[in-house]
């Protein structure tokens, strides 16, 4: 499947019964791109970030980190930002509970673009509009 075909299937705002083939779907791309850089479909791979970010579940937020940080490729065309469909705050309280090396990596990654401007007015709203514009074109 490729990014066209999980935006007519799912949309931008996936049924939660599709959720779980989106979540498949990136963790095979995820899988496929920490492989072999280029193996995994990156644009796809963002889209089921997209697709994830509305969702606003903290239990993907992981998943999403773990997209990003596949490759040199990946980590270009994921936003920080799609980790955080529940909101900052949120997010970086949920990656503080977590006692794994992935939390502390994504934790350390969103404090950084966070103190650097990436999040300046920042809210989920605008920017899943930003994404909705983007997918629409």
């Amino acid at each position: 499947m490729d990014q066209d075909e999980s935006l007519h299937r799912y949309g931008l705002h996936p049924a939660g019964t599709d959720l779980d083939a989106v979540r498949e779907l990136l963790a095979d791309h995820t899988r496929r791109e920490r492989r072999a850089q280029g193996d995994g479909d990156t644009e796809l791979m963002k889209l089921c970030c997209v697709q994830l970010f509305h969702t606003a579940a903290l239990d993907d937020v992981l998943l999403i980190w773990q997209a990003k940080s596949a490759g040199m490729d990946a980590d270009c065309s994921i936003d920080i930002q799609l980790l955080c469909g529940s909101g900052l705050a949120r997010t970086k309280a949920y990656l503080s509970s977590r006692s794994l090396p992935a939390a502390e990596a994504a934790l350390e990654r969103l404090i950084h673009c966070e103190a650097a401007g990436d999040f300046e007015d920042f809210t989920t709203d605008a920017y899943a509009a930003r994404w909705a514009a983007y997918y629409a074109a």
